[in-house]
């Protein structure tokens, strides 16, 4: 008899955590391991648990499941991880995948969606679903407007850069040795563009910064 697929859940709404650990143990070839309801708790918990599949969600207190989901697939690969979220605009995608997530699906969706693709994923592929993958045909058979001379005024030169390395992906140390400056400097520019731009996070200045065409 194999062993089931190890699943792992990271979701700040325990009804939600609550309702697909209900799903996932009527199924027999899968198994949940564990849970979390920061993105802080999740990277220490998969670390120690090592499951094959992560369900993560994008917005959580603390660290965002899309940075959550970069540490994890850094230092380790293997682990496929799933974005389990509300949000199916283009943005929240691409930050998805750039992260290194294999699969994307939106909560609500049926047994057969959510079983399907942990078992893709589980397999090492990608799976992004019907709906996600419409979204991602549309988008690249859409021109891209052209991004206006000056975005987010409200910014320096050097933080529309950093803005520019966030929304491309990068993580602080890869700003830094790209910038030629210490973490400490990429720390203080990103706090301040949190600030001037009104956001929660890194996966929101994404959004907001791809809207804006940057990172593209």
């Amino acid at each position: 008899m194999t062993e089931p697929i190890r699943i792992f859940l990271a979701d700040d709404h325990t009804l939600f955590r609550d309702g697909m650990r209900a799903l996932l143990t009527t199924i027999p070839d899968m198994a949940v391991v564990g849970e979390a309801a920061t993105g802080e708790e999740a990277v220490v918990a998969v670390e120690h648990l090592l499951p094959d599949v992560v369900l993560m969600d994008i917005q959580m207190p603390g660290l965002n499941g899309i940075d959550a989901t970069r540490r994890i697939t850094q230092t380790s690969p293997h682990i496929g991880i799933i974005m389990v979220t509300m949000f199916e605009d283009n943005d929240s995608v691409f930050a998805a995948m750039r992260a290194g997530a294999r699969g994307y699906i939106l909560k609500g969706a049926g047994q057969d969606e959510v079983t399907r693709t942990i078992r893709a994923v589980a397999q090492g592929e990608a799976l992004f679903g019907a709906t996600i993958a419409g979204r991602l045909m549309s988008f690249f058979n859409t021109p891209r407007p052209v991004a206006p001379t000056e975005i987010f005024p409200e910014l320096t030169d050097r933080e529309r850069e950093v803005l520019e390395l966030i929304a491309q992906g990068c993580t602080n140390q890869a700003i830094a040795s790209r910038l030629t400056v210490s973490q400490k400097t990429v720390r203080n520019h990103v706090s301040n563009i949190f600030s001037k731009l009104q956001v929660a996070g890194r996966a929101e200045a994404i959004i907001r910064a791809r809207d804006a065409g940057l990172g593209l």
